[in-house]
Formats: structure tokens, C-alpha cells, sequence
């Protein structure tokens, strides 16, 4: 319990609680607990600033009733046993205030879920920079799929389950960990309270620079997670990352190694990796011995770093190779993770998360593979806070390699930016017209959809990268391109 926050708590019987209220229900994250709350037999309400489309449209179909504003009375409506808040309300909100008025118990999204599903679980955590969805997406269906009826909760929406979310009876639930701070009373990193039993540290680079000061900052709070894994526990880990590798060796369990570079020493390790309109092939070698080829319906050598770590992770959960295998194959991507939104006169349009110049280069090498005869002109909004900084100025230089042309939007002011620390747009681009990258800039969405929609030319690739909804950028784009084809 914290002194002035109401009554806050850590753990939760849950037998104690039927009927649970989320304050800031319509959040991604949060509006899918909610549903995973609803299917686990919670009475659930919810409330937000603003509820609107899709995830009104989901909470109504999952008979979530979703109250705004936000108002003390809103509580007499849910007369909730637990309230639940989300991290993006702050203390100064009139629902929360009001909880802490009432006394009413309370906790944060990360400690419910751990107290509610995952103290009764054999929790999977993929933690880490870079891949996280992916990986725990993949992860979760190749358990489906193997017939361990597995839970999850993941940061995208699944294309094989339509939603991020699965309530299932088998002993396992995989969880994405997201580093990013928990509640207005609990600055520590989410995935603190996901209590690992098996974890998979991808990468550890610097991000958010809006909640970590440096990258001995940030990679504190992954040392923390990794001291969480139990003795009888198992860490996977990406040694394409000597940092991570070194932070492992705090970790009370087994410590497993993987990396996508051939010949690499690691526990895992691919072989003969081949890249096709259908995705990535490549033999597993496992401490040494080959266990088999499989198929990865997914391009790049960042997917197949992904996968590996899948594999080092169920191998420990006692699958076998033939059952990895096949929910290898069988899995069809995230949304927003190279996913292929239309094909409009030959012009391939792409959808892509990446904000991170890591994720960037990684994105464009994949597609480089995946099309390799194809313009491919890949065009991004520095969106995050972190992207808007010049921390990564020197790395944005050289993360388009593998473009025809790049395109960037000039993020507008941001009050978390502080003046002089702004990504010099025009910069990055004059180093990329010296790399022999066609690149230009836009201040606005309007004129960058302009632009594309003008200049591209069937055959090209058009990558949209962006951790937002980049202003609608994607359907207007798609608009403006059928109309120039006479396609709509």
C-alpha cells in the first residue's frame, strides 16, 4: 500500500473480486485486458476520455460497458470490487482521485494481470528493444498450435486469432514485456510484475528516452527482470546483443543462447538460410546438432533471430522440433509487422511499425529479400519520443540502406523534446543523398501523400513505416493511388 495513493496493491486473491472497472479502458492494452478480464468470467466496465472506433466496436461486442468521461460518478455505476488503472491517466484524474477518496482497492494493468493470470501460469515473458510482438505472437501459436491451449497477451493483433489476446486452459501464458513505466505511482518497468518462469531477451538498446535517461538507465531495469527468472527457470537469450548476454549472467536460471548468424557460437543457431516470396527456410542447429529445416512464413534475419528464440524457448517447455515446425509454418504474421495493406497497378503498399532505426534498417534488409527486384521507396514518421531525438541522428543515416528512395515527415514540435535535441530531418537526408539514396522531406501528410501517390511507378514497394497512425497516411495513400489508376 502507498501512502497517499488509496489503497494499492501488489497482489490479489482472485477469488476475492467479481466485479473489476478499468480507468482508461479504451488504451490498446488496456481495452484488451478488459475483453481478457470478460472472457475469464469478470464483470467489467471501463471508462475513458474518449471511446471511438475500433476499440469501442470490441468492447461493445465483448459487453464491455465503456463510461465517459471520466467522472467520480462513474464509479457508483460500475460499483467496482478492484479498479484498475491504466498508465497513461495521471493522478491529477478525477476517477482516480476519487478511488483514492473511497479507499476503493486499486491496482495497475501490469501487477493485475500478474496477480489475476499469471501467478497461476507458467509465465512466458518476451522482453526486449526490438521483435517483441513478433516473438511472443509466434510464440503463443506455436504452443496453440502444438495443443497446449496456452493464454497470451500481446502489443498487435495476431492475423491466425484476430486479436491480441486468448484465454486458455492450458498451464502456460505467454506475455509480451513491455519496459515501458506501469502507473502514476509505480515508475518501474511493466514486465517487473510478470513474475518469468521462461523469458526471451531479444535486444537491449537505448529507448524511451521520455521515461530513461541513458543506457546504463535503461538497461538497469532489464538486469532487474532478468534477477526475476527462478533457478528452475530458463532465460533465452539474443547474443547478437553482447549487452543482453552480459545482463543474463545475473539471471538465477538456465541461460540459453541464440543468434541468426551462421556458425556463431550459441546454443542456436540457423543454417543455410534461404529467402523467397514465401518467406525465410534454413536448418536449426541446436548445441551443435542439426534438428531440421523448417519454413518461416516471414522474411529478414531479424525473423529468423525471432524464430530461433521461439524455438531455444519451446524446446525448454518440452516441445518437439516437429511440433516447433509446424507452427512455424502455419503462423501468418502481426498486423502492422510487414504486412502487405493493398496492391493498387502493380505498386505493393506495406505496413510496418518500425520507429527505432535498428527496427528501420531491419524492415527494409527484410523486404530487400523478400522482393529483390522490386523499387523499394520506404517512407517514415519519426513518431516516438525517442525517434524525434537526435540521440539516434548518426543511426538514422545509415538505416535506409537497401532503399531506392526514402521519404521522411518532419515531426512537429513535441514539449517532451527539449529544444536543441530534435532529429535534424534535412540532415538525414542530405547523408542519404550522399549514399546514393533518392531522399526528400514533407512537413505534412498531405503533401507527403501527394508526393508517393505522383511519383511511384508499378513495380515499387512502398514501405510506410510508423509507430502511429502516421495521420492516416496509409489509407489516403491508397486513395489517392486508385484514383490515379482509375481503380475506385
Amino acid at each position: 500500500m502507498a501512502d497517499d495513493n488509496g489503497n494499492v496493491l501488489d497482489t490479489l486473491s482472485p477469488g476475492a473480486v467479481r466485479r473489476i472497472h478499468l480507468v482508461g479502458v479504451a488504451g490498446t492494452g488496456m481495452g484488451s485486458f478488459a475483453g481478457m478480464l470478460k472472457s475469464a468470467g469478470y464483470e467489467v466496465t471501463g471508462s475513458d476520455e474518449n471511446v471511438y472506433p475500433p476499440m469501442s466496436d470490441m468492447l461493445r461486442a465483448w459487453g464491455i460497458q465503456a463510461l465517459t468521461p471520466y467522472a467520480p460518478e462513474n464509479l457508483d455505476v460500475a460499483r467496482p470490487d478492484l479498479v484498475i488503472i491504466g498508465n497513461v491517466i495521471r493522478r491529477v484524474n478525477p476517477e482516480a482521485t476519487a478511488v483514492r477518496e473511497r479507499r476503493l482497492p486499486q491496482m495497475s494493468f501490469p501487477a493485475a494481470l500478474g496477480s489475476l493470470f499469471l501467478a497461476r501460469s507458467h509465465s512466458v515473458v518476451v522482453a526486449g528493444t526490438h521483435g517483441k510482438t513478433t516473438t511472443s505472437s509466434l510464440m503463443a501459436h506455436v504452443l496453440v498450435d502444438a495443443g497446449k491451449d496456452p493464454s497470451f497477451l500481446v502489443g498487435g493483433v495476431t492475423q491466425n486469432y484476430a486479436g491480441n489476446y486468448r484465454v486458455g486452459q492450458g498451464p502456460h501464458f505467454v506475455v509480451e514485456g513491455d519496459e515501458y513505466d506501469t502507473a502514476y505511482w509505480d515508475k518501474g518497468s511493466k514486465f517487473l510484475h510478470y513474475r518469468p518462469r521462461t523469458a526471451i531477451l531479444t535486444s537491449v538498446e537505448f529507448d524511451h528516452a521520455d521515461i530513461f535517461r541513458d543506457l546504463p538507465h535503461y538497461e538497469a531495469t532489464f538486469d532487474k527482470f532478468v534477477r526475476l527468472v527462478p533457478p528452475d527457470g530458463r532465460l533465452v537469450v539474443c547474443a547478437a546483443y553482447p549487452n543482453a548476454v552480459k545482463l543474463a549472467q545475473a539471471c538465477p536460471g538456465q541461460v540459453i543462447t541464440y543468434v541468426a548468424r551462421e556458425g556463431a557460437e550459441a546454443d542456436y543457431v540457423p543454417r543455410q538460410v534461404r529467402f523467397g516470396p514465401e518467406g525465410a527456410r534454413f536448418e536449426v542447429v541446436e548445441r551443435g546438432q542439426v534438428l531440421g529445416t523448417v519454413l518461416l512464413p516471414m522474411s529478414g534475419l531479424h525473423n529468423v533471430e525471432n524464430a530461433l528464440g521461439v524455438i531455444a524457448a519451446a524446446r525448454g517447455l518440452g516441445l518437439s522440433f516437429e511440433e516447433i515446425a509446424r507452427g512455424l509454418a502455419s503462423f501468418q504474421g502481426v498486423k502492422r509487422r510487414q504486412e502487405v495493406r493493398a496492391e493498387v497497378g502493380d505498386m505493393l503498399v506495406v505496413d510496418d511499425f518500425a520507429h527505432h532505426p535498428t527496427a528501420v534498417r531491419e524492415t527494409i534488409a527484410a523486404l530487400r529479400h523478400r522482393y529483390p527486384e522490386r523499387r523499394l521507396w520506404a517512407i517514415f514518421e519519426p513518431r516516438s519520443n525517442t525517434s524525434r531525438r537526435n540521440i539516434h541522428q548518426e543511426d538514422y543515416a545509415h538505416a535506409f540502406t537497401g532503399a531506392t528512395r526514402a521519404s521522411l515527415k518532419v515531426p512537429e514540435r513535441h514539449d517532451k523534446v527539449p529544444t536543441g535535441e530534435e532529429l535534424d530531418v534535412p540532415r538525414v537526408v542530405r547523408e542519404l543523398e550522399a549514399q546514393g539514396i533518392a531522399a526528400d522531406a514533407a512537413p505534412d501528410v498531405p503533401t507527403l501523400v501527394e508526393r508517393v501517390a505522383r511519383e511511384a511507378r508499378a513495380g515499387d514497394v512502398l514501405l510506410v513505416m510508423s509507430n502511429g497512425a502516421f495521420g492516416g497516411f496509409i489509407e489516403k495513400l491508397l486513395a489517392a493511388l486508385r484514383a490515379r489508376e482509375g481503380e475506385g
